[in-house]
């Protein structure tokens, strides 16, 4: 399913972010930048080595920010690094934060003049976000940055493991945009 907002497509896809054929992958990332589960996990296996090497040399990244590497092994030229935050039951400024890590990797996208970039369904693993919840943070926030900023990015994937993830967002967005 695709929506066109402003002059960027908005596409959501279910399938295994790693083998997106995108300029840059965002990666849900923790603070630590250290590797691990889920999508973070399955994008140091699949992009190999360099890419933690690169982690090391940045450090970390607080929730709601992004930091950029190359891809390693990966189609993807890049990988944009962003930390959402962990589900406290929503009385912790989860949803800002949340919205924060998708438009900070929007704009570190459009400061790298990235054309194309694929998103998970971000902190909603592990970290416990609710996914309606996350899914309407998220195209939300994308939508809006994409109406207010029209330079570079030609198409913004939401890339979902499940069939009811991708079911969930499918919904949400024709909530959203009709």
């Amino acid at each position: 399913m695709e929506k066109l907002i402003g002059k960027t497509c908005l596409k959501l896809v279910q399938g295994d972010i790693t083998l997106e054929g995108v300029e840059a992958l965002v990666n849900a990332a923790n603070s630590g930048l250290r590797g691990g589960g889920g999508v973070d996990g399955a994008i140091h296996r699949a992009g190999g080595p360099s890419i933690m090497e690169q982690c090391r040399k940045i450090g970390g990244c607080p929730t709601g920010q992004a930091v950029l590497t190359t891809g390693g092994r990966l189609k993807a030229k890049y990988i944009i690094h962003t930390v959402g935050p962990i589900w406290r039951g929503g009385e912790e400024n989860e949803e800002q934060l949340l919205a924060s890590a998708y438009e900070n990797s929007l704009k570190l996208a459009q400061k790298h003049q990235i054309r194309s970039l694929a998103f998970p369904s971000i902190s909603t693993g592990v970290y416990g976000f609710p996914i309606e919840k996350a899914a309407e943070v998220a195209l939300q926030t994308i939508g809006n940055y994409l109406k207010q900023n029209q330079d570079n990015l030609e198409e913004v994937r939401c890339v979902l493991f499940s069939n009811s993830d991708f079911k969930i967002y499918e919904a949400i967005l024709k909530k959203l945009y009709g």
